[in-house]
């Protein structure tokens, strides 16, 4: 094999490693934030409905329990839309890695052919 393609080849697995390594790395960032996101939003929650509870007469804490409710599970489906999105997004650049990388390999294929044939045109060989 040429040292061109040592090199390319060397080159093509750092850059794919590269992929993966920041893929996985947005991933656990996406995931620690979610997760963040989901016990502050629970924090605010609870202090809020301490707050109401402290404020409201016993038929207004049911009404606003009630829209609390509603909130929290609005933002449990948002976390969810947003979990899914970071999901999508690593499989959609774990594809383009693998689609690179099946490119690269055709690119090395071609090379290593047509180093065949200049070396064997060069040295007389058929």
């Amino acid at each position: 094999m040429s040292e061109e393609n040592k090199n390319l080849k060397g080159n093509l697995k750092t850059t794919l490693g590269s992929i993966s390594n920041e893929a996985k790395e947005t991933l656990e960032s996406t995931k620690e934030k979610t997760n963040e996101f989901v016990e502050d939003a629970k924090d605010v929650f609870e202090d809020a409905k301490g707050k109401v509870n402290e404020l409201l007469s016993d038929e207004n804490i049911e009404k606003v329990k009630h829209k609390a409710e509603e909130y929290s599970e609005i933002a449990k489906q948002k976390t969810t839309e947003f979990t899914d999105d970071a999901k999508e997004t690593y499989e959609d650049l774990k594809e383009k890695s693998s689609e690179l990388a099946g490119e690269a390999k055709e690119e090395i294929k071609d090379i290593k052919e047509k180093s065949k044939s200049f070396l064997q045109r060069l040295f007389g060989k058929s």
